[in-house]
């Protein structure tokens, strides 16, 4: 079984990028790297710890390909795997909305008996409520490409370490 898979929905490109920096920051090769818009859900069986990523679309939808794939997904028994979300979004025209995406991923693996890793702290984020955050923390990796890029490398390398920290 090999340690990392990186499953994503990307319409534009921006989540795919956002996935292919994961992938080299790990040392995950290609072939684990997988658009869930033609792949097979049991290819989650492969690995310990699912790298789930999403953009999120309109006020607070889940990106399509996701569409069929979580519901399966949601369904498969992932108890003794690690969880880590990541996700793109756009923190000043859906301020109210941000990276919800994530937030819906977070809420439907929560029965299937998955562990999540890689909550951070939520400062230096500026939005104004997104279901991804619970409790001051955030799910995962958010990321606002259309207006903080600059912040995207750090936000993601210290996401990277947060990660790595607790599945040692």
């Amino acid at each position: 079984m090999k340690e990392f898979g990186i499953f994503y929905g990307s319409t534009t490109g921006t989540t795919e990028g956002i996935a292919e920096k994961i992938a080299q920051a790990l040392n995950v090769d290609t072939s684990d790297v997988h658009n869930v818009g033609n792949t097979n859900v049991d290819e989650v069986d492969n690995y310990k710890c699912l790298i789930l990523g999403s953009s999120t679309w309109g006020v607070g939808d889940l990106q399509d390909d996701w569409n069929g794939f979580l519901d399966k997904l949601a369904a498969k028994n992932l108890s003794g795997k690690k969880v880590a979300l990541f996700g793109c979004g756009d923190s000043c025209t859906f301020g109210g909305s941000f990276c919800d995406a994530l937030g819906t991923i977070y809420n439907d693996l929560q029965s299937s008996g998955c562990t999540f890793v890689g909550f951070i702290d939520n400062d230096g984020y500026h939005y104004d409520s997104s279901t991804a955050e619970i409790d001051g923390r955030l799910v995962g990796l958010l990321v606002d490409e259309m207006n903080e890029p600059e912040l995207t490398d750090e936000r993601l390398n210290n996401w990277i370490k947060t990660i790595q920290q607790e599945i040692s």
